[in-house]
């Protein structure tokens, strides 16, 4: 019984540390939009704000979603993130500038830990199904 009540008090941290960092990624975009964060060396014009309006909307919206505690949503929520890592380092991979800038490191930053947490979650939600049956 302890062990059953310890396994949902760490998943319960591990989805409260994932809001948060959903939310701390939502409001990084919000910051460069307001320009508080940094780009690097991307101009004004190079920056697309309609696109940064909707990363940090999505990351609100994704934050409030992990609190549904639906394993399909966490799986869903885990491969739009990991999406949007490998779209921006796409994009950006021969600009280290933009990679290495203020809000580079804040946005991925949450945002690989997001991953780590989603993923955690998951095979949390696997491994208790899995023993519960």
């Amino acid at each position: 019984m302890d062990t059953v009540q310890h396994g949902q008090t760490k998943r319960m941290s591990v989805m409260w540390l994932a809001v948060t960092l959903a939310l701390i990624a939502a409001a990084s975009y919000l910051l460069i939009q307001f320009g508080l964060l940094g780009v690097g060396d991307l101009q004004p014009n190079q920056q697309p704000a309609a696109i940064v309006f909707i990363a940090a909307a999505g990351y609100l919206l994704g934050g409030i979603l992990i609190l549904v505690r639906r394993r399909w949503l966490w799986i869903v929520g885990a491969v739009i993130n990991a999406l949007v890592i490998l779209f921006f380092i796409t994009a950006y991979a021969n600009r280290p500038a933009v990679i290495f800038s203020a809000s580079g490191l804040a946005t991925k930053l949450a945002q690989l830990l997001l991953e780590g947490c989603l993923l955690a979650l998951i095979f949390m939600g696997w491994h208790h199904s899995r023993h519960a049956a």
